[in-house]
């Protein structure tokens, strides 16, 4: 995938991860973008260490499923963080 591609679906993965995890108001563009792309290595990670199996580096439906959810379990950690401060 190339660098446009990824910004893409970062940003349409951290948005949708955003609106399920209800910080959307609070969140730019470019918050969107970083949360996505370092959501879909999680994701990656997270799939291939469960399923045994990779997504690959190329654009699907699954991809983005897996993008999102890492986006998702990004978020989480990061409420963790400033709920205990």
């Amino acid at each position: 995938m190339g660098i446009l591609t990824w910004i893409i679906v970062g940003g349409v993965a951290g948005w949708i991860a955003s609106m399920i995890m209800k910080k959307n108001q609070s969140m730019g563009l470019i918050a969107n973008i970083v949360v996505g792309v370092i959501g879909s290595f999680i994701g990656g990670f997270v799939v291939s260490w469960v399923t045994g199996n990779s997504i690959g580096m190329s654009f699907s439906f699954p991809s983005l499923l897996v993008a999102i959810l890492g986006a998702i379990i990004l978020l989480a950690i990061i409420n963790l963080f400033r709920k205990s401060k």
